[in-house]
């Protein structure tokens, strides 16, 4: 029953004007950055960084959380088409909030269709600069279209933010992002 209140809720008109600006966590991702920078070891660090994603998945009101949680779990459940909906509804109904647009630049890059990820990573990343993981996906998003310049730097912002992403791994010598004129 509650999943018809809220498929009600979502269908209506209203819906698109109802949904409250994000908080403000620009604060908290700094703090949680700065004990990602200082975290001891990689067990540490992925601890921090399971924090700033419930940072970012905190969606502004229960029908927000609730889309954003279904998406995900079609996701999950490889149901990009149906994941793809649900994060097209949210960013409609959310259009400040990040995640909805991150999260549908997901699936956008899973399906390989890069453009369209690329332009909602770039909202996500305007909305919510702080958000590591659109900075990494963007990052790699770059690279599969063979921006690696771009992908580079983008990809050095994030690990500067988080230190322990496993994508700090493409910056090494001779991976794909490494540095410039020391490739294999």
């Amino acid at each position: 029953m509650r999943i018809f209140c809220v498929l009600a809720l979502i269908c209506s008109p209203a819906f698109a004007a109802d949904c409250p600006a994000p908080a403000d966590t620009a604060a908290e991702l700094t703090d949680l950055f700065e004990k990602s920078r200082t975290a001891a070891d990689f067990r540490e660090g992925a601890s921090v960084a399971s924090q700033m994603w419930l940072v970012w998945l905190r969606a502004p009101d229960a029908a927000a959380q609730e889309v954003l949680d279904r998406g995900i779990r079609k996701r999950d459940a490889y149901d990009f088409i149906g994941a793809l909906a649900e994060f097209d509804r949210l960013a409609s109904y959310c259009p400040t909030y990040a995640e909805g647009f991150n999260q549908r630049a997901y699936i956008n890059f899973l399906r390989e269709n890069y453009d369209a990820a690329l332009i909602d990573l770039d909202i996500a990343l305007k909305l919510q600069p702080f958000h590591v993981a659109a900075q990494s996906g963007r990052a790699l998003t770059l690279m599969k279209l063979g921006r690696i310049p771009e992908a580079r730097a983008q990809l050095l912002i994030a690990v500067q933010n988080n230190p322990w992403l496993s994508e700090a791994a493409l910056l090494a010598k001779g991976a794909p992002l490494g540095p410039v004129g020391e490739d294999i």
